[in-house]
């Protein structure tokens, strides 16, 4: 990925290589290896903020592989209200990880968020009602009875950071949306998940037509982060992009958005996206291009 300010680790691109996915479970877990506890949407660390090892644990029996952490194996499981009282440490959201962790930390605790959501909600088959057995080696699982096979599935969302020239002899200026939704202090991207059968680009078109009525030009890919917030398994895909007409203002879809305004690049607003998220990276990399 190119085009990325510095992220969490202040390192430029977050460099995600130190983590890999995985489900490879052929192997019991090693007393070293990473423990990642999941109740509800917590996970659980240590003291230090960090996650413990799983010989550190009271016994678990349903380890699941979510991956490895510069060659360490990690392991997910996911306990009750009452399994999760005895264990000691910091159960927490995963915006409170991403806000604080390395983001190779951070992103295996959203790996370990999706899994386990995925598993605790795909447990029986939707054809035939059959209890699903896992597919070795897979985050999957496939149906007994019938022999439906369910992957574990990626939603896509994209987002845009729309921009037209400034006044002359001013910055460029962005174009920033309050949703009716959600953090609604926030000033956000114009953002929303793919339809089936859409590319990237197209439902940046749609997305950016449907909530503020405006036409693009020059839609170019940015770069994507794993999300944990929005579903099990969201990826995040970022776009930069131009107003087709730089006189041309929104036309809000009320249900969606609240309030959108173009924003000169050299005063935006002090509520915008965290710091660990792509939005803020693109708002952020969007405002020093426009100032060049």
């Amino acid at each position: 990925m190119t085009g990325f300010p510095a992220g969490p680790t202040g390192s430029g691109v977050p460099d995600r290589a130190g983590f890999l996915p995985g489900a490879d479970g052929a192997t019991p877990p090693a007393p070293g290896d990473l423990a990642l506890p999941v109740a509800g949407r917590r996970v659980l660390t240590g003291p230090d903020g960090r996650f413990p090892g799983v010989g550190e644990l009271p016994a678990v029996t349903d380890w699941v592989p979510v991956g490895t952490l510069d060659g360490k194996p990690a392991w997910a499981a996911d306990l009750d209200e009452a399994d999760a009282e005895r264990l000691s440490g910091r159960w927490r959201s995963w915006p409170s990880l991403a806000a604080e962790l390395p983001e190779p930390l951070a992103t295996l605790a959203g790996r370990a968020l999706g899994v386990v959501t995925w598993r605790r909600t795909h447990r029986w088959c939707g054809a035939c009602r059959t209890e699903l057995a896992d597919v070795p080696g897979e985050t999957a699982r496939r149906c007994p009875g019938c022999d439906l096979y369910l992957p574990m599935r990626l939603s896509a969302a994209v987002l845009v950071a729309i921009t037209r020239p400034g006044p002359a002899g001013r910055p460029d200026e962005l174009l920033l949306v309050r949703h009716s939704y959600g953090p609604t202090e926030l000033w956000a991207l114009v953002a929303g998940f793919v339809e089936a059968g859409e590319t990237l680009e197209a439902a940046v078109h749609r997305e950016v037509g449907e909530e503020v009525g405006l036409a693009l030009d020059r839609v170019a890919y940015f770069g994507s982060q794993p999300w944990a917030m929005s579903g099990p398994a969201t990826l995040l895909t970022g776009f930069t992009a131009t107003a087709a007409d730089p006189s041309a203002e929104p036309v809000l879809d009320e249900r969606e958005l609240a309030q959108a305004r173009w924003f000169p690049v050299d005063a935006l607003p002090a509520e915008l996206p965290p710091a660990y998220s792509i939005s803020r990276w693109l708002i952020d990399a969007t405002a020093t291009a426009g100032r060049r």
